[in-house]
């Protein structure tokens, strides 16, 4: 597998999301944007198990309709 070198030969450094650390981020890595292999697997399981999920509201029992997910 050829390694590209990116426009102007300068390496792009962002920060891992997982562990903050350096990640060199272009072909040369395929983990990117992780670091390693390690970062991208702990990201995988927090997504796994719903880590990233956004909070939200439910409607209470008694407004209008109710929550609809509630109701069989």
């Amino acid at each position: 597998m050829a390694t590209e070198t990116p426009p102007g030969g300068v390496t792009r450094l962002v920060t891992c999301p997982q562990c903050g650390g350096d990640s060199i981020y272009g072909p040369q890595n395929r983990y990117r944007p992780f670091c390693s292999e390690r970062c991208k697997q702990m990201d995988l399981g927090a997504w796994a198990s719903e880590d990233f999920r956004m909070p939200a509201e439910a409607p209470p029992n008694d407004a209008q309709y109710g929550d609809p997910r509630q109701q069989h």
